[in-house]
């Protein structure tokens, strides 16, 4: 009789793990604490909730890391990517989703599946000894009882760090005289996201208030928690200089003002549902209290009466110095029954956490059928990333990563011809060499 596997957390990682089992005819129990227990940052107690932006950025799989992860998780049958290319909405070169429809279909699938039961509880601490094999994929939210069980286990304290949340307002609550329609260079349709145009003095207005905004407070046990680099509140970000964000989320470049003069600075938002009602402030990541991001916002020409469907917002992320507590199949050394996946292992990014969900339900799967399960090659992004969370980062400085072309090993320098590869010719080189060892490997697993 084959073992039954449980997984903790139906957030992505936990979805696509509790999914990859099931295919594999391994019977799955899903544990999800909410609605019994719930978060900071939930909204619902559906699986596999977006709580941050409704993106899963580039799916630009010739030139970009993350494009090229899609591909991969794609052709190794994933569930999430499956659910987003079903839900997906305008967004340029990205991959956005209805985030409720998104969650909806994720849901449904693993309801409907012969092999998956769904319990809402929370496991309080370590799972019992007669879960014989266990996916835990709590989340960046993971509860303080697990945190703690997760701490005494590895014996090293946890490690956080503070991700923000975007706003959301309704475009109907857009003034469409100072705003309009365009993608960068006219990428996609060419009018994937609203544009609000500030001139200099509106920006420098703009980012005084943003620093002298109220911010919400840090606990007295927060304050030496740092922040998550590619994810700054964006008030971080005009504290280390005031030119910062029109340098970043805020440039101008590849975009007309069909409405007036050029913009010194832009505010673009990005579509966040299927109906195309309610938009997201792209980078708008915010520790603002409420009151005063209503405030600070409405600053921005064409946001003057913006109607916000919700506010940003600050919660805290826990996970594991991976490199140091976890082998190569994502089990935790100092107790091998329990696999971690998704944020808990210290990995970046919603494409990110289910990549390594997906990896954790195929190792699942192969030792509960006691057969062995050859990791990704290492110059696919499922195995970059991989490496990266067992191993290949340096465990005394481990940080969360997003995937990027940095963590692959690096091509030839040069063609057969002797040339030097420089720029997108180089990218293009790390996904040809990708597509082509990951053929054998998706293979195997499907064998």
């Amino acid at each position: 009789m084959t073992r039954t596997v449980h997984v903790i957390g139906g957030g992505l990682a936990g979805s696509e793990a509790a999914w990859q089992l099931a295919q594999a005819d391994i019977p799955v129990i899903l544990h999800e604490m909410r609605p019994v227990r719930t978060t900071p940052a939930h909204q619902t107690d559906g699986l596999a909730e977006l709580v941050c932006s409704n993106s899963l950025r580039s799916d630009d799989a010739d030139y970009n890391a993350v494009g090229l992860l899609h591909e991969e998780m794609r052709r190794a049958g994933s569930l999430i990517l499956a659910q987003a290319d079903i839900h997906k909405v305008p967004a340029g070169g990205a991959l956005a989703v209805d985030r409720d429809g998104f969650s909806q279909g994720v849901q449904a699938a693993l309801s409907s599946h012969p092999r998956i039961t769904i319990l809402r509880e929370e496991v309080a601490g370590l799972p019992p000894e007669e879960w014989e094999q266990v996916v835990i994929a709590t989340g960046p939210l993971t509860s303080p009882a697990m945190a703690e069980a997760l701490k005494g286990v590895t014996g090293e304290d946890s490690l956080a760090f503070f991700d923000a949340i975007a706003p959301i307002v309704t475009k109907d609550s857009i003034n469409f005289t100072k705003a309009w329609f365009q993608s960068r260079y006219d990428k996609g349709t060419g009018s994937d996201y609203i544009n609000c145009p500030l001139d200099k003095e509106q920006y420098y207005a703009f980012i005084d208030a943003l620093i002298e905004g109220e911010k919400v407070p840090f606990h007295e046990w927060e304050k030496d928690t740092p922040y998550f680099e590619g994810c700054l509140p964006i008030e971080v970000m005009a504290e280390r200089g005031k030119d910062t964000l029109a340098f970043g989320p805020m440039k101008p470049v590849g975009l007309t003002n069909p409405n007036g003069p050029k913009p010194f600075a832009v505010v673009q938002l990005r579509q966040d549902n299927a109906l195309g009602t309610l938009y997201n402030l792209v980078g708008f990541q915010t520790k603002l209290r409420h009151g005063e991001q209503a405030r600070v916002f409405r600053a921005i020409p064409g946001l003057e009466n913006a109607e916000f469907a919700r506010l940003g917002g600050l919660h805290r992320n826990t996970f594991v110095n991976g490199p140091r507590v976890l082998d190569r199949t994502l089990r935790l050394k100092a107790q091998p029954r329990l696999r971690l996946a998704g944020q808990v292992t210290g990995c970046e990014g919603y494409v990110e956490s289910s990549a390594i969900g997906l990896l954790a339900g195929l190792f699942a799967a192969a030792e509960a059928r006691g057969e062995e399960m050859f990791r990704p090659p290492a110059v696919t992004a499922l195995g970059a990333l991989l490496n990266h969370v067992t191993g290949g980062a340096e465990a005394e400085t481990y940080q969360p990563m997003n995937i990027n072309f940095g963590l692959f090993p690096p091509p030839p320098e040069r063609d057969d011809r002797g040339r030097r590869v420089k720029g997108r010719d180089r990218k293009k080189l790390y996904a040809d060499r990708a597509r082509e060892a990951l053929t054998p490997w998706i293979d195997s697993i499907r064998k």
